[in-house]
């Protein structure tokens, strides 16, 4: 009888065990998945904001979509914890092994969006240009160094 329960134990164990690791690898999947999508996101709002940007529109029609990109960039450098740069992601190992300077791009990218949503907010267009180029920039800063191409 103790042998079976024994055995019962273990196997029971052994399924939590298994269970564990697979649910880790499920999250860090949600994780990747979560950033690609928000990634997704932020570039389509970029692309919907240049357009207003080049056309010399009213920008504060853009206000929405720059607060989303506030918003995703006040703590981007959360959407990739450890562990989250295997599978399909184009995230590169110095996110990790570099992570003061990814920190720190990180940072500069949501003080310039921070910056574009005030220029937007009082509806200037001549300083939103100058603003959404420099968030451009700040994407870039951090794409060369720390995503594959």
């Amino acid at each position: 009888m103790s042998s079976r329960l024994t055995v019962w134990t273990l196997a029971l164990g052994l399924g939590f065990g298994v269970a564990a690791i697979g649910g880790t690898a499920w999250a860090q999947a949600d994780v990747v998945a979560a950033r690609k999508d928000g990634l997704k996101r932020m570039q389509a709002n970029m692309e919907a904001i240049k357009l207003v940007v080049d056309a010399r529109g009213d920008v504060r029609s853009t206000a929405p979509r720059v607060e989303e990109i506030v918003t995703f960039f006040s703590d981007f450098h959360t959407r990739f914890p450890a562990g989250s740069g295997t599978g399909e992601t184009r995230a590169l190992p110095a996110i990790w092994t570099d992570r003061a300077g990814f920190e720190r791009v990180s940072a500069n990218a949501w003080t310039a969006a921070q910056a574009l949503q005030t220029t937007v907010n009082a509806g200037d267009a001549a300083a939103s240009a100058q603003a959404f180029q420099a968030l451009g920039g700040a994407c870039g800063a951090c794409h060369r160094p720390f995503r594959a191409r």
